[in-house]
């Protein structure tokens, strides 16, 4: 029968005629078109052929030049040719680039890892299309005849998966990770990876007809590569331990310093520091695409998908953080929980809130799943059904066992009652918790108790130990791939055993001793062979070997028992049940095949499936830590002790100690002999009536600044801001208490929050107030002077007793002022927050803002506008002084009148100074809008300016036109 003419041979005849022979195709070069599919099939699944073949070269698949098919023309046959050539391209650079990370001689690091392995997962499913496909090919027996063109139209989601895997790969790797001598942080390379995979999934998440694979893929892939950063956190979060040897967390241990030191809170854990900028991504694929001399079409293809993806090198540079996108609002809040579960864990458990600390304290987990367990129920339940499933594992702020099985109780009953069969996520809980069950159960088991307990409360008695054991055996995992043909063939169970097939057969090596030993037999020797049944040893020995051999078989039971070839045979399935394992297998298993009943946006993913269970879990301990501050801990306590000393609210605590400093001082006695000021000190503390608020007089030290300078500390004081006027003998000696540093030794944790920086600025308030106290004294003392030496009352008498007055009243009601506003106000919003706080670092935060508040209500903030106030505050304290060393000039040397005449000059000169002082600070306290920004200021004003002795409501001084100064308005 004539063979009917090709299309390819009809274009040339009615071209050429016929008559150029040289243009016709080369009979040789006509491909059977089941060939063609074959090699087509066979190059996507990543393997040459006669037809096709991988250039190493220019890292390239090219297929044979001239080839061509009955029914096509060239130049169609090529374009098909090409997507396929570039699918299988795409295919084989991402598997080189898995191999690269699998083989490479340093062990890449969890999270790179598992993305490696979770791409080569969806690789070979792509490959499998193509595999199953030829399969069919092969097997139809000429029932169907494959095309080229079929190929292609069942194949164009092959090959739009091949394309969108290669971008994947592209952009999640930097090429720098694949060169020698280049050092890529684990940190760096984990967080970019998933930082790419939330951006490319958050941009398919809106799928529409035949998109669903992509999103299935990077579901699966974001998922499989979260996992070891979801179990570090698990570690962190749940156990108090930074289970990190890649250091790929967010943030970094700081191993110098101890839990018990001050600094442990603030620098013991640490957020990682940004990537260098000298750090550039460049393009991923330009080692491995061939060049554009050699495949213009190919890299062009590839060069526009590249170009048009969103993470190019600036992009990449710009974005890149050392913290993934959804950890980096709760980044703080992670560091902080692990933390303070160490220091709930290391401290020493002395109130009735031990029991409340229990779980805290030793690790448990989530309804009895760690984090990353618990995250795969909720994303099974959240994509297969569209359920919301976090408010029913972690219900009424608890995680415990019990929650959960309330929760699955009523679900039994819904179900019931509505006839449905339960839901995958349900089921796979269930099958979850009772292997947890079984698995502790086995683990109590080999413990060598008599009478075991399982979760349920059933009592479990040692006849049933050998059916346990055969149906989890972790030392052999063959017997659980085994196990329904055991159950079925109970009698070879003695043949597999180890004592049954132990022994070998004896050996009788008569004629070889006899060889060897020829000559001694001749001289008496007698030849003895050996039976290695029993070997050398004594009898007591081979008992005691035999003792042995059973003990083995308990321990290992059918040793030599193989499981049956499973072909893609998961790990999960053959192991017993293995924490952050099975179900994580199942899941991912599971997603590969699923059509998700919705396709949420990561953000949506994350926090319905993670977030929400790290955010309870951090608000859990820092509940706990809180109970512990104020229970254990006694941080009120603690903090009203320091509250008594540093703003000298004790009453007779420092009594004795400050007249003895103001003796000293009126006396111009020098204060440098630290040893004699603790000697003071401690007196004092002892004879007082609240010596039990310290726990020993040794936690209360004093020590004197040798250098008193405008150092680094100085610089924030107000007594040296500017406007200041001149200082008088009182300032200076007022200024001499700034060098007087009190330390007391918080003890520990509580060191954690009145740190060393907090004590200095108790000591800044407590400087400042011990001023005012020096003020009060000195006009206390200077007012019995005045009133042992009164007599015929003149008017320069009057005068000094109305100055006398104006600075008592000054100093007792700005003394009042901050008793009010600063001992009780202050102390109230303290307390109120530190109840309201759920975590430490809010109740650190509480306390600085404590600290804050009473540092401005007594003016040693490092302000402008309160350094003007703090200078004239200081101004008046210091004119005290030196209306107290008038005083007692006049009461020593009264008589004389030049005396008098100097004393009346310097009353004058004090009284002005007060009157220009206090004018200023009517004025600065009286506008509006300080007083508006600061309530405390208003307080202040209505105390000296009482029944406004010194300017009117409207704002307006009373001024008289004689040497009184101002006067009542």
């Amino acid at each position: 029968m004539e063979v009917a003419e090709s299309l390819i041979h009809k274009i040339h005849s009615s071209f050429t005629g016929g008559g150029i022979h040289f243009a016709t195709p080369v009979s040789s070069l006509r491909t059977n078109e089941l060939d063609l599919v074959r090699g087509v099939l066979q190059m996507l699944q990543g393997l040459s052929s006669s037809l096709f073949y991988w250039d190493d070269r220019v890292q390239c698949f090219h297929f044979k030049n001239g080839i061509y098919v009955t029914h096509l023309s060239q130049t169609s046959l090529y374009r098909i040719l090409d997507q396929f050539s570039y699918a299988a391209t795409c295919l084989q650079l991402v598997d080189i680039v898995v191999n690269k990370i699998e083989k490479s001689k340093s062990l890449p690091p969890p999270t790179l890892k598992a993305f490696a392995c979770s791409v080569s997962t969806w690789l070979r499913r792509i490959r499998d299309v193509a595999l199953k496909e030829e399969v069919k090919v092969n097997s139809s027996n000429g029932s169907t005849t494959p095309s080229i063109l079929g190929l292609s139209s069942s194949l164009s989601r092959l090959c739009s998966q091949a394309e969108y895997l290669f971008q994947i790969v592209h952009g999640a790797i930097p090429q720098l990770y694949f060169e020698r001598e280049s050092y890529f942080p684990a940190a760096d390379i984990a967080v970019h990876i998933l930082n790419h995979l939330y951006v490319k999934l958050n941009e398919v998440c809106l799928v529409q007809g035949g998109e669903e694979d992509a999103y299935r893929m990077l579901l699966y892939i974001l998922v499989g590569s979260l996992l070891p950063y979801i179990e570090i956190l698990d570690c962190w979060l749940f156990q108090g331990t930074l289970d990190d040897p890649f250091d790929e967390m967010f943030f970094v241990a700081n191993k110098k310093i101890a839990i018990d030191e001050a600094e442990f809170w603030e620098k013991s854990y640490q957020l990682r520091s940004a990537m260098p900028e000298k750090l550039n991504f460049a393009d991923f694929a330009s080692d491995f695409l061939p060049s554009a001399k050699e495949k213009k079409d190919v890299i062009g293809r590839v060069s526009i998908s590249l170009s048009s993806f969103p993470g190019g090198k600036e992009e990449n540079k710009r974005d890149f953080q050392v913290c993934p996108f959804f950890i980096k609002d709760i980044a703080k809040a992670i560091i902080s929980a692990g933390k303070s579960l160490q220091l709930i864990r290391h401290a020493p458990i002395t109130s009735l809130s031990a029991d409340s600390t229990d779980d805290v304290g030793n690790g448990y987990s989530i309804a009895g799943l760690t984090l990353s367990e618990v995250f795969c129920v909720s994303l099974t339940a959240l994509i297969g059904h569209g359920d919301h499933v976090a408010e029913y594992l972690w219900k009424n702020d608890k995680h415990s066992l019990g929650s959960i099985k309330e929760c699955q109780e009523q679900e039994e009953i819904d179900v019931a009652a509505n006839k449905q069969p339960k839901l995958f996520w349900q089921k796979l809980l269930d099958d979850t918790l009772a292997q947890k069950r079984d698995s502790s159960f086995v683990s109590s088991l080999r413990e060598g108790a008599t009478n075991y307990h399982n979760l349920n409360g059933r009592r479990i008695y040692l006849d049933e130990i050998d059916i346990v054991r055969q149906t989890h055996c972790p030392e052999n995992p063959a017997i659980n791939v085994c196990h329904g043909i055991l159950q079925e063939n109970r009698e070879a169970w003695s043949s597999l055993n180890i004592s049954q097939s132990f022994y070998l057969p004896p050996l009788n090596d008569e004629w070889l001793r006899q060889a060897i030993f020829s000559d001694k037999c001749a001289h008496g020797l007698t030849v003895k062979n050996t039976d290695y049944t029993s070997g050398f040893h004594s009898e007591l020995e081979n008992l005691r070997f035999r003792e042995d051999a059973k003990m083995l078989e308990v321990l290992l039971p059918f040793p030599t028992l193989l499981p049956s070839f499973q072909e893609d045979l998961q790990m999960s399935e053959v192991l017993p049940f293995q924490i952050n394992c099975t179900l994580s297998s199942k899941i991912l298993s599971w997603i590969q095949n699923v059509e998700p009943k919705s396709t949420p946006p990561p953000a949506v993913i994350l926090q319905e499936c993670l977030i929400f269970y790290i955010k309870k879990q951090a608000d859990y301990i820092g509940r706990t830590m809180l109970s512990k501050l104020l229970n254990d801990w006694r941080l009120l306590d603690e903090l009203a002790v320091l509250r008594a000393i540093y703003l000298l609210g004790s009453g007779d605590l420092l009594q004795h100690f400050l007249s003895v400093i103001f003796n000293k001082l009126d006396k111009e006695e020098s204060l440098d002999d630290d040893f004699e000021l603790n000697t003071i000190l401690q007196e004092s503390i002892r004879n007082s009536a609240d010596n039990v608020l310290l726990s020993t007089p040794d936690s209360l030290v004093v020590s004197v600044a040798k250098n008193l300078g405008f150092n680094e500390d100085e610089q924030y004081s107000p007594s040296i801001s500017v406007s200041t006027p001149r200082k008088g003998r009182g300032q200076s000696s007022m200024d001499v208490l700034d060098s007087l540093t009190f330390t007391y030794k918080v003890s520990w944790p509580l060191e954690l929050i009145a740190n060393l920086e907090a004590m200095k600025k108790y000591n800044q308030v407590m400087s400042f107030l011990l001023k005012v106290k020096r003020a009060k004294f000195v006009l206390d003392k200077a007012r019995r002077w005045m009133w042992k030496g009164r007599g015929t009352i003149t008017m320069k008498q009057k005068r000094h007793w109305l100055l006398e007055q104006k600075l008592l009243h000054f100093v007792d009601a700005f003394h009042q002022y901050v008793m009010d506003r600063v001992y009780h106000n202050a102390w109230r919003e303290l307390c109120e927050g530190v109840a309201a706080a759920g975590t430490l670092d809010e109740a650190i935060e509480v306390h600085e803002a404590y600290l804050l508040s009473i540092q401005r209500q007594c003016f040693v903030v490092p302000d402008k506008l309160w350094g003007l106030i703090a200078s004239r505050i200081n101004s008046i304290l210091g004119l005290a002084l030196d209306f107290y060393s008038i005083q007692q000039t006049l009461s020593s040397g009264g008589a004389i009148s030049a005396v008098k005449a100097r004393c009346g000059k310097e009353v004058e000169r004090i009284e002005k100074q007060f009157d220009d002082c206090m004018a200023f600070l009517l004025r600065i306290l009286s506008v509006k809008l300080n007083v508006g920004q600061f309530p405390h200021l208003a307080a202040l004003v209505t105390r000296i300016n009482y029944n406004c002795f010194y300017m009117s409501d409207g704002g307006v001084l009373a001024t008289a036109p004689g040497p009184g100064g101002l006067r009542p308005a």
